[in-house]
């Protein structure tokens, strides 16, 4: 196996790659860590990264600890949505540090930038994150570090500490110079990547978080798909399209309801069966009905339709689509999650902060 000097936390984004790159600039071996979870990461980009960028990198999935982390409630809280920026950064070099001898490496690599995000890379929150990730003189971040503390790597004479840089602040001017000194063809927008900064993403995730102590990857994997309804404890995923019923019928799991309108195109609707959910026949039947009301074909029979219903012991059953069920399906709003989030987890500050 190939030994490394550093490993670097390789988003993809414009600073991951100006940090790793100015550390294999001074002639040292830099490991790629690619972070991979139902929120973040592009693991089918790395290929197309180590061509254009000359950087070695591998995906490192940490799914379970970060699903955990957030189950938990983060120590240090969430951003505007559903962002642990600060527990993020801190789990992330906790694994990066846990690689360091299996690649024989002996310090690690952050793109941050001093100032340049309100919730994590104030100084402060700069420091908190060595701290708690245990990386204390081990984690240079070489694209601000003549603003921060002389690292291990530096004393030793390893890193030239003069090749490093001062960046701070939230511009991005410095960063695009450095691009074009490394002649960079290809560059990163700035947007972070992670769904768990985006409102859209936070309503499908938050109703996992209140109806189950223990959710799963996979759990997060299915709310990325279709549309998403609620009902109580009752939860379905509605395909929009092809795509997301070839989705829907790749994820069923064993314990899971996946209905269909017989003999008619459409929509498939998955139900996971969370804990204190109660799937009895009428429930069963109030989904079927719901999940109908999205098929074209069978909305136009204007009578009963038979919806397969697999995973049930029923089998099937006989339903007129309608939106109007016992069970009132809705989807979550932006509201409900704000005031909910407060309830479930601590927020930083006033919940402004971002990624």
């Amino acid at each position: 196996m190939k030994s490394y000097h550093a490993l670097a936390l390789f988003s993809g984004g414009l600073d991951s790659i100006l940090a790793a790159k100015t550390i294999a600039a001074q002639g040292l071996n830099v490991l790629g860590l690619h972070f991979v979870s139902p929120f973040f990461g592009k693991p089918h980009k790395i290929e197309h990264w180590k061509a254009i960028y000359g950087l070695d990198i591998i995906p490192v999935d940490v799914s379970e600890a970060y699903v955990g982390m957030l189950s938990a409630g983060p120590g240090h809280g969430l951003g505007k949505c559903l962002n642990p920026c600060i527990d993020c950064k801190i789990l992330m070099l906790r694994r990066a540090k846990d690689m360091l001898a299996e690649y024989g490496a002996t310090f690690l690599i952050s793109g941050e930038v001093v100032g340049q995000r309100p919730m994590s890379q104030r100084i402060d929150a700069l420091n908190i994150i060595i701290r708690d990730a245990g990386a204390k003189g081990i984690l240079l971040r070489p694209l601000c570090a003549k603003r921060l503390p002389e690292t291990e790597p530096e004393a030793s004479g390893l890193v030239d500490r003069e090749r490093l840089f001062g960046m701070n602040g939230r511009g991005r001017k410095d960063q695009m110079a450095l691009a074009e000194v490394y002649g960079l063809t290809e560059i990163p927008t700035p947007a972070g990547g992670c769904l768990l900064t985006e409102q859209a993403s936070a309503r499908r995730f938050l109703p996992l978080f209140l109806h189950s102590a223990t959710p799963r990857p996979a759990d997060f994997e299915l709310a990325n798909i279709g549309r998403q309804y609620w009902a109580g404890e009752h939860w379905m995923a509605v395909g929009r399209n092809k795509a997301d019923n070839d989705s829907l019928e790749r994820l069923t799991g064993p314990d899971d309801l996946l209905f269909k309108v017989r003999d008619l195109p459409g929509p498939l609707g998955l139900s996971r069966r969370l804990p204190g959910a109660v799937w009895d026949d009428a429930a069963v039947a109030d989904a079927a009905a719901f999940l109908a009301s999205f098929n074209p074909k069978a909305k136009a029979i204007a009578g009963p339709v038979r919806v397969d219903v697999a995973g049930w012991s029923g089998g099937s059953v006989i339903v007129t689509p309608s939106r109007q069920t016992a069970i009132p399906w809705a989807e979550p709003t932006w509201e409900e999650v704000v005031e909910k989030k407060r309830e479930r987890f601590t927020v930083c500050g006033d919940g402004r902060g971002s990624q």
